[in-house]
């Protein structure tokens, strides 16, 4: 095809096409945030230790993370509801109808459980039994404290402030090896520091929980679990038998604002990091939408059903989310491409043709000029534009597939010309 036909053929459906595509771009997500905020709890905390994971594989998928030091998960939650963070990791049980309607759950993530240490020569068998003990549950406005409560409330009763003293871990650890208090609290995972020397310690013992299954049943973001006989150290045979505990379930959260891209390479992440065995479950238990008390995306409920999508399967983050908002695009090219693509064959055909077909006009007018002048001299003007004519025609250019339409209007110009030289009389052409 030559140049010119090309454009003038396709010029005018790639202007339709580039318009579609400015306007189908207009429409497109936008692209996610190149940095969010993880509120990481505080520094040396197991919530902060995950949330350095997160910074260093998502950091590899080309998202800064900006770390944000809290004092846990009541702290995350307002800060989450402010929109001062993206993403932090919240202690199950916390969340109220405000943070329902904010917030979203992104699964839970790993079992936080509930210890309560009591002294040794303190006589009480179950948590029901503290209650005219001297027990710490936790700082104000820790996530201990506020499950501390939450149990005590199950338990029924009356329970008097001496039972809810509000002593931080460390000062909770302190006081309990010094004689201070009978009891203390903890919402912590199994490898934080305090535990491990509690747990090691022969002036304290860990309280069983017995109706640690009615608890899970009753409140929806706790799971009943079992510290296995020996787990925290076999050859000291810590603890001596199992000991069944509540555990609340920690969620990754997010704001319900969070772009769509940025919360799936989360789960991506989330499913690397604690999908790895633990003291109290095997591996690939998490993360899950069990025991969360957060309402999930559809997105996260889709992502928990059937896994990532094809392309964060095999694309990078970058190239998958470009892909998965281009669709958009795609829909209304597609949709313009088809019919533009369809009828192009069809005007090209006919702009060529029209080409040739255009002088079969003057060929008839020169015909019927010289039919109605009289034989010999007269018609020599009318020849001589035939023969005008017959030189146009062959500077014509078109595609070889259309010559012989080409070389059959010339031999017809020739034919024209013969039958007016003729001294016979001449009735009619056919073309």
């Amino acid at each position: 095809m030559p140049g010119r036909d090309f454009w003038k053929i396709y010029g005018p459906l790639i202007v339709v096409a580039l318009i579609g595509f400015i306007w189908a771009l207009s429409a497109m997500d936008p692209a996610p945030p190149k940095s969010i905020r993880f509120a990481a709890g505080a520094p040396g905390g197991a919530y902060y230790a995950y949330a350095e994971r997160y910074q260093r594989l998502l950091e590899e998928q080309g998202i800064e993370v900006h770390l944000v030091d809290t004092q846990g998960s009541i702290d995350n939650l307002r800060m989450l509801e402010a929109g001062e963070v993206d993403v932090a990791i919240v202690q199950g049980g916390l969340a109220t109808a405000r943070d329902a309607e904010l917030l979203r759950s992104a699964g839970g993530i790993f079992e936080e459980p509930f210890w309560v240490f009591v002294r040794a020569d303190h006589p009480a068998q179950s948590f029901g039994e503290l209650r005219d003990a001297r027990l710490s549950i936790g700082a104000e406005g820790s996530g201990t404290r506020a499950l501390a409560l939450s149990i005590q409330q199950q338990y029924g009763g009356v329970w008097p402030e001496a039972a809810r003293q509000s002593l931080g871990s460390t000062d909770s650890q302190a006081a309990l090896f010094a004689g201070e208090i009978d009891a203390a609290a903890f919402a912590a995972s199994p490898g934080a520091a305090y535990i491990q020397a509690l747990m090691r310690s022969g002036e304290v013992r860990l309280l069983p929980f017995d109706r640690a299954e009615a608890l899970a049943r009753r409140e929806e973001a706790l799971s009943a679990v079992t510290l296995i006989r020996g787990v925290i150290d076999v050859g000291a045979d810590i603890p001596v038998g199992d000991v069944p505990l509540v555990a609340a379930i920690a969620q990754l959260t997010v704001h319900r604002d969070i772009h769509p891209a940025i919360e799936a390479v989360l789960l991506d992440t989330a499913m690397l990091i604690h999908s790895e065995p633990s003291l109290f479950n095997k591996g690939g238990q998490f993360p899950n939408m069990t025991n969360v008390d957060l309402p999930v995306s559809k997105q996260v409920a889709r992502y928990y059903q059937d896994g990532p999508s094809f392309l964060r399967r095999y694309f990078p983050f970058s190239v998958a989310n470009f892909l998965d908002r281009a669709w958009v695009l795609a829909i209304p090219l597609l949709t313009l491409a088809f019919p533009l693509v369809r009828a192009a064959p069809p005007i090209y055909r006919w702009r060529v043709r029209r080409k040739i077909y255009v002088w079969y006009k003057d060929l008839r007018e020169l015909e019927a000029q010289g039919r109605a002048l009289p034989k010999g001299s007269a018609r020599i003007s009318v020849e001589k534009q035939l023969e005008r004519l017959q030189v146009e025609v062959g500077k014509l250019e078109v595609p070889l597939s259309y010559t012989d339409d080409l070389y059959r209007l010339r031999s017809h110009i020739e034919f024209v010309k013969q039958l007016l030289v003729s001294h016979e009389p001449v009735t009619g052409v056919t073309m």
